[in-house]
C-alpha cells in the first residue's frame, strides 16, 4: 500500500488567467445549464467592453471553486443523464493486475471514489443506444446540445445581417456555417453525421463540446505518463495545463505502468473529453505483440468505456511487423 504524505491536490495548478475572469451563461430550454466562458478585460483607455471567448479551462480557473482532485470534479451531466431514464448501473468488470502492469511500491493509488458504470437499459425491439447521435436522430434536443450552442456563440449578439456579412467576407471551403448557432442546428448537424459530441455517459464531469466543419475549430492535446518520472498529480496537472492554454480535448497516450489508475484520476478531474489509443494499453497486457488477441483488445475497450473515455484512435491498419 502506498502512503501519501501530502494531499495530491497541492500540486495542481489553479487560478484565473491574466486579465480574465470566469462567467457563466444560462440555458433557456434546460434551465439548469451554466455554460462557462472567459471574459477578457481589454485596454482600459480605449473604453472597450470585455471580450467573451470559449473557455476550456474548467473550474480550475474559477476562484469560487475549491479544487480537490481526490474528490474529482462536479458531475454536472449526471442529472441530465439520469433524467432521460434510459441508463442503468451494473457491476462492470473488475480491475485486474494487467490493467496497471504494476504492483507494490510501483502501483499508484486508486481513485478514492468507486462508482458503478452506466449502460443503456435493454429495450425490447428498440435501439438501446444512449449516444447523442441517437437522441439527435430521434429529434431530441438534449441539455448537451443546448450547452454546445451557447458555447459556440461565445456571447455574441444575435445580429443576422452583421453575421451574414462577416461570413460572406471569407472562403467557406464548402462549409455551411450558420449566422447564429441554435440548439436545433446542433441537433441537425449531429443527426446528419456531420458533427460529433464526444460525451461518454461514464464521464459526467465533461463540459459538452462539438466537433464538426460547421463549428469552431477544436484543438487536441496529447499527454501521457513518463517512464522516467510520473505521478498522479503530474498527470492530472498535465491535463490542467493543456486546458489552461486552450486545448479542447486531451488524449492520454500513456504506456508502461499504472495506465488504468492514472487514467481514472485524469477522467474524474477532466472537464474536457478524454481520448486514448486502446492498442497501447492492450499491448502492455501481453508479453509479445504476437500474443495480442481480439478478446484482450475488446476487453481493453470495454475497460476504458466503463471508466469514461470519450473517444478512441483505432489503429486498424497497423501491420504486425511494425508494432515493435
Amino acid at each position: 500500500m502506498n502512503v501519501i504524505t501530502k494531499p495530491i491536490t497541492s500540486d495542481i495548478t489553479t487560478g484565473p488567467l491574466p486579465a480574465s475572469r470566469k462567467i457563466y451563461l444560462e440555458g433557456e430550454i434546460h434551465k439548469d445549464i451554466r455554460v462557462p466562458m472567459r471574459e477578457i478585460s481589454l485596454h482600459e483607455t480605449a473604453d472597450e467592453p470585455p471580450l467573451v471567448v470559449y473557455d476550456t479551462s474548467g473550474p480550475y480557473t474559477d476562484l469560487a471553486v475549491t479544487i480537490d482532485i481526490e474528490a474529482g470534479l462536479n458531475r454536472l451531466r449526471e442529472p441530465w443523464i439520469r433524467a432521460r431514464g434510459d441508463v442503468e448501473e451494473y457491476g462492470g468488470r473488475d480491475v485486474r493486475p494487467e490493467d496497471n502492469n504494476a504492483s507494490g511500491e510501483h502501483l499508484v493509488p486508486e481513485f478514492p471514489a468507486r462508482r458503478k458504470p452506466l449502460r443503456a437499459k435493454a429495450k425490447k425491439g428498440k435501439d438501446a443506444a444512449v449516444s447523442q447521435v441517437k437522441y439527435a436522430r430521434d429529434g431530441t434536443i438534449t441539455a448537451e446540445m443546448e450547452f454546445i450552442a451557447i458555447r459556440e456563440n461565445m456571447a455574441r449578439e444575435h445580429d443576422p445581417a452583421a453575421a451574414k456579412a462577416r461570413i460572406a467576407e471569407g472562403e467557406s471551403f464548402g462549409a455551411e456555417i450558420p449566422e447564429y448557432v441554435t440548439p436545433e442546428f446542433v441537433r441537425d448537424e449531429v443527426a446528419r453525421g456531420r458533427a460529433i459530441i464526444p460525451a461518454n455517459i461514464n464521464h459526467p464531469e465533461v463540459e459538452p463540446q462539438i466537433i464538426g466543419r460547421n463549428f469552431l475549430v477544436k484543438i487536441n492535446a496529447n499527454i501521457g505518463n513518463s517512464a522516467v518520472t510520473s505521478s498522479v498529480a503530474d498527470e492530472v496537472d498535465k491535463m490542467v495545463w493543456a486546458i489552461r492554454w486552450g486545448a479542447d480535448n486531451v488524449m492520454d497516450l500513456s504506456t508502461g505502468r499504472n495506465i488504468h489508475n492514472i487514467r481514472e484520476w485524469i477522467i474524474r478531474n477532466s472537464p474536457v473529453p478524454i481520448g486514448t489509443v486502446p492498442i497501447y494499453q492492450a499491448l502492455e497486457k501481453v508479453e509479445r505483440a504476437e500474443d495480442l488477441t481480439w478478446e484482450i483488445y475488446r476487453d481493453t475497450i470495454i475497460e476504458q468505456c466503463e471508466q469514461g473515455v470519450d473517444y478512441f484512435t483505432i489503429h486498424a491498419g497497423v501491420l504486425l511487423r511494425y508494432v515493435p
